[in-house]
């Protein structure tokens, strides 16, 4: 390696960390300002969690296309373009002056981001030499859960002190930082050859089934016409199908699915893990609070631990992954995360503190030993001209997952409870909503841990 290759080394993978943790911190912090931006606005709760929505749905239905465009002209033109347009996007929010261009600006960030997602790293690893693409993939996952356990500390702390748009300044100067990073460090490469014909077909029905699929999802129990839109999503995503098979430059090439079953296997256990661990942090917030009488405070910091773990361990099993076969740290990543959700399902009315804490240390453990080399593994999959599709497959299984996380909590709340609101529940009867979520879960990882198993005979 020269002297400039090892510089470009280390700032492609600064900006990759930043990248991750900005993109994660942004979410979890501005979900704490949902209260000052109902009182800033003057409108209902439920039209500022669209705020959070639009991002969301943007980012899972761009994030394929934009993955497709980078690998067809160019990850670093994709990347530069999504971190200034992240970060003009910032600012842009800050000076909204009603709850409609907000959720305009935040629908639009959602696609800056899903840029971001796609090329930051597909860079990273094609940068780095195969031997070191574990390590270095565990310390971009690492930032990732940085910033989904700090987002709520900072983010309270900074809408308290300064308001919400504080948490949009600071994020503006993460991309000031990122920008520049990039910049000096993502290699100036084409695509070799390079792609003149975009599927614009499937592009759309890409877009238009995702979005369909998660709203649909999301308001299963909240809109009359959730299971219908869902239906109308799923119909899409067979045309999509349909219409792959018949393109020359499809946005999603099927055969990487039907004729890989390492790739194949490895996003569906992605699929299933992130569908089986999302709501964790939502479920055993309420518990902390209703059942065991804590403040909001302080069982957000309990909660803490979990991704407090995940980000300690995974640069380390990330550089494991480069010595020991991906799919062996995954499968057994997998296994704890079945047997921490196993001890939350067993939570009670009068469960010992040590135990949610062993609890939540267990399952972030077992998500740091499967994270990153299950990301190591699709990735040693595909050959570097279409590191980003894969990268944005990931991204849009875990968007999916977590989609899907919150729909079946909404399916057995609305099963055991009725109308009434989680939060509002007797303790006994939000303990056996939680049993039969918990339930749930387990199977949804041990079917992931199976597929994860089974990759590779």
């Amino acid at each position: 390696m020269t002297e400039i290759t090892i510089r470009q080394q280390k700032n492609t993978l600064r900006m990759a960390v930043v990248t991750a943790f900005i993109t994660t911190f942004m979410g979890s912090a501005l979900n704490l300002s949902v209260p000052a931006l109902e009182e800033q606005f003057q409108v209902s709760a439920a039209l500022v969690g669209w705020v959070v929505t639009a991002f969301t749905l943007t980012v899972a239905a761009f994030s394929v296309p934009m993955g497709k465009l980078a690998d067809a002209t160019g990850r670093r033109r994709v990347l530069l373009i999504g971190i200034a347009s992240f970060g003009v996007l910032s600012v842009l929010c800050i000076f909204s002056v009603n709850i409609w261009m907000m959720i305009l600006f935040r629908g639009l960030q959602g696609v800056a981001a899903s840029m971001i997602y796609a090329t930051n790293n597909a860079l990273l690893i094609s940068v780095f030499p195969g031997t070191e693409r574990g390590r270095v993939l565990g310390i971009s996952t690492a930032a990732t859960y940085v910033g989904l356990s700090m987002g709520p500390v900072i983010g309270g702390i900074l809408n308290h002190r300064m308001g919400w748009q504080s948490i949009f300044a600071v994020t503006f100067f993460c991309t000031v930082l990122s920008f520049v990073l990039a910049w000096a460090g993502a290699p100036k490469t084409k695509p070799d050859p390079p792609q003149c014909r975009t599927d614009a077909a499937g592009n759309l029905l890409f877009i238009a089934m995702i979005s369909l699929i998660l709203y649909g999802l999301t308001n299963l129990t909240i809109s009359r016409y959730g299971w219908l839109i869902l239906v109308c999503g799923l119909a899409l995503a067979a045309a999509f199908i349909l219409v792959e098979q018949r393109a020359e430059e499809p946005v999603i090439r099927l055969t990487m699915f039907t004729r890989d079953r390492v790739f194949a296997f490895s996003n569906l256990a992605a699929l299933l893990n992130y569908g089986a661990t999302f709501a964790i942090s939502y479920l055993v917030s309420i518990y902390l609070q209703v059942v065991m009488d804590y403040s909001s405070q302080t069982a957000g910091v309990i909660l803490i631990c979990m991704p407090a773990v995940q980000a300690l361990f995974s640069p380390l099993m990330g550089r494991l992954s480069d010595r020991v076969p991906p799919y062996k740290l995954a499968s057994l990543g997998m296994g704890l995360c079945v047997a921490g959700l196993g001890m939350f399902s067993l939570l009670g009315l009068y469960t010992p503190f040590a135990w949610i804490i062993a609890a939540l240390v267990v399952e972030g453990f077992g998500f740091a030993l499967f994270s990153s080399p299950n990301t190591n593994a699709i990735m040693n999959c595909v050959n570097k001209e279409e590191y980003s599709v894969a990268n944005s497959i990931l991204a849009t299984m875990r968007t999916f997952g977590h989609s899907a996380s919150m729909a079946i909590v909404t399916i057995v709340v609305g099963m055991v409870l009725g109308n009434a609101a989680l939060t509002e529940a007797a303790p006994s009867q939000l303990v056996k909503t939680m049993h039969w979520c918990f339930l749930v879960f387990v199977a949804l990882c041990v079917i992931g841990t199976v597929l994860s198993l089974e990759r590779k005979r």
